[in-house]
């Protein structure tokens, strides 16, 4: 587990701890479900709530182009101010389904701040307190409290630690992607504790 919270790979894990790669990989995964179901947990988001979405995977498809690029996997993210953050793989960015996620993962009383996607159009028609908007297309990318640079740097941390696997399975990728987002919110603790605590609740 400390290997684990050290981010090491399970080859230098193995080769710490005299177990085989394929026994470290087991345990890894076993770890990766118990944060993935961690996350999953979490209540509704209050307050002031980033919503963003990412495409992660090959950087270029040659003859593919625009939005949510040929094989690409659309990841859906929230994060409240100064806390922790949701992910969220999607089939697409229409309105009915970023919508939904939003609904179910955030309350009511909450501010929510996005770019200018028309999918995000209607938010306080259903019922939130506040919708502000960020127009990137006019190369703003901050109004003083305005902005959404938050989920941004989610996005920038996770396709970071992601590309360092040099490509996930697509069976793999949602739980790695869940790694990141505990590690995140776990950012200021001492993770090697915090997955400790975890695995005493929920033992592999």
């Amino acid at each position: 587990m400390r290997c684990f919270a050290l981010d090491l790979t399970a080859t230098t894990a193995a080769q710490l701890t005299g177990l085989s790669v394929r026994s470290v990989n087991a345990i890894f995964l076993g770890v990766r479900r118990r944060m993935a179901e961690e996350c999953e947990r979490r209540s509704p988001f209050h307050g002031e709530v980033e919503v963003d979405e990412s495409f992660f995977g090959p950087w270029r498809v040659r003859g593919k182009r625009g939005r949510g690029a040929y094989k690409k996997t659309i990841v859906f993210g929230m994060l409240k101010r100064d806390d922790c953050v949701y992910t969220q793989i999607v089939p697409n960015c229409r309105a009915i389904t970023l919508q939904a996620v939003i609904r179910g993962h955030v309350a009511l009383d909450s501010t929510i701040l996005s770019d200018c996607l028309n999918s995000y159009d209607g938010l306080v028609d259903l019922g939130y307190a506040k919708h502000l908007r960020i127009r990137h297309s006019e190369d703003h990318f901050a109004d003083g409290p305005n902005h959404i640079n938050g989920i941004e740097s989610f996005w920038s941390y996770a396709k970071r630690r992601l590309a360092e696997f040099n490509g996930l399975s697509k069976r793999t990728f949602p739980l790695h992607l869940k790694e990141c987002e505990y590690r995140f919110n776990h950012r200021h603790e001492d993770l090697y504790r915090v997955i400790l605590a975890m695995l005493r609740d929920h033992p592999i």
